[in-house]
C-alpha cells in the first residue's frame, strides 16, 4: 500500500465507499472539476473520508470532506497520511 492515494486509488474509492463509477482517466482529465459535476455528493465523501481513516487508523482533516475537487481532496488526505502507513 502506497503512501499517498493515487488517482487510480480515489477513483476505485468513490465506486465501493460511494457507488459512483468514474475511470481514472476521466478523473484525472477532471481533476479540478467540482465533485457535483462527477456525481459524487457530500455524503459520498464522507464515505470515502470514513474509509481512508479506517484504512489507515488516523482521522483525515476536518476539510477533507468539504474538498470540492478531486484535486483538493488528494491534496488534503495525502497531508494527513503518516509515512510509511
Amino acid at each position: 500500500m502506497s503512501e499517498r492515494i493515487t488517482v487510480e486509488e480515489l477513483a476505485e474509492l468513490m465506486k465501493t465507499a460511494a457507488g459512483v463509477t468514474v475511470a481514472p482517466e476521466e478523473l484525472q482529465q477532471r481533476f479540478d472539476s467540482g465533485f457535483d459535476t462527477l456525481g459524487l455528493d457530500s455524503l459520498g465523501l464522507l464515505g470515502i473520508v470514513g474509509e481512508l481513516e479506517n484504512r489507515y487508523g488516523t482521522p483525515m482533516p476536518a476539510d477533507a470532506e468539504r474538498s470540492r475537487t478531486p484535486r483538493q481532496f488528494l491534496d488534503l488526505v495525502n497531508s494527513a497520511i503518516p509515512a510509511g502507513a
